[in-house]
């Protein structure tokens, strides 16, 4: 996936909004105020931080050496991402995951109000 695509795919979901809290180079998409994905764009290849249940990140980065802490980030919870030799359907997967993760930690009204 490009940045471009990782962009597209993360707005789609509901009430995902983008911006650029730290610099001009870091993308961050957000619900509900919360970060749930982080996209250095002066990076190449494509890479992207996303939040992960611990188990599943141990899980994930003793398979991909794409997958590993990701930098300034919780490394318990938070994964660096590196797109290439990755299949888009993971790729997806862990940003759907990250997604859910950060929404489902929203105060129920707050989750009503982006999906009602």
């Amino acid at each position: 996936m490009t940045a471009e695509e990782i962009r597209d795919y993360c707005l789609a979901k509901a009430g995902a909004t983008e911006s650029f809290p730290f610099d001009s180079e870091t993308l961050v998409f957000k619900v509900g105020g919360k970060m749930f994905l982080l996209v250095p764009l002066e990076k190449q290849p494509s890479q992207f931080a996303a939040k992960a249940d611990p188990e599943w990140t141990a899980e994930l980065r003793e398979q991909f050496p794409q997958i590993t802490g990701a930098y300034h980030m919780n490394k318990i919870h938070w994964n660096m991402v590196i797109c290439e030799g990755l299949k888009v359907e993971l790729l997806q997967q862990l940003i759907d995951h990250s997604y859910d993760l950060v929404f489902r930690s929203l105060t129920k009204k707050l989750q009503k109000e982006i999906l009602p």
